[in-house]
């Protein structure tokens, strides 16, 4: 007597993919731990149809980013570099110069895209998170879900 494995694993197609809206504050929640939710969720690998070559992800909205909190001495020992391009032409801030700038929800975002693969489908991904740094946004018609971050484990806040 012989068993047929006829289970085959389905995989989703990219017009039968239902994206949600999900609305998430930032303010006190630890900048790691916020950015790998927010990068699973852009995925979609919270959803028990996920597809790893299709954008199946929701769009995610994250008000008050610019109050995110980072831990240990990361606000002054965190350097990010960028050259100018010319000799001699390297420049470095730390964390604490770019949450306390003119644009703080630039962290988050990268954060966030580093954590997502590269390539073409990350591209696409990204264009569905949208950041904030105050606590409006104009996202209001498409009704979006609150996801409450903090609820999910202690260690997402820190005081």
């Amino acid at each position: 007597m012989t068993l047929s494995m006829t289970h085959t694993t389905a995989a989703l197609k990219p017009a039968a993919v239902k994206k949600d809206w999900v609305l998430i504050d930032a303010e006190g929640l630890v900048l790691g731990r916020l950015a790998a939710i927010i990068a699973d969720r852009l995925r979609g690998k919270h959803k028990a149809v996920f597809t790893p070559h299709v954008d199946c992800g929701d769009n995610i909205i994250v008000i008050n980013a610019g109050k995110v909190r980072v831990t240990g001495n990361k606000l002054d020992q965190s350097i990010f570099y960028k050259h100018t391009g010319y000799a001699g032409g390297i420049k470095g801030r730390t964390m604490g110069e770019r949450l306390f700038g003119a644009h703080p929800e630039r962290v988050l975002e990268k954060a966030v895209e580093r954590m997502i693969t590269r390539g073409p489908l990350q591209r696409k991904q990204m264009k569905h998170l949208f950041i904030y740094a105050a606590d409006s946004h104009p996202h209001d018609g498409q009704q979006p879900k609150k996801l409450d971050v903090a609820a999910m484990n202690s260690k997402n806040t820190r005081v």
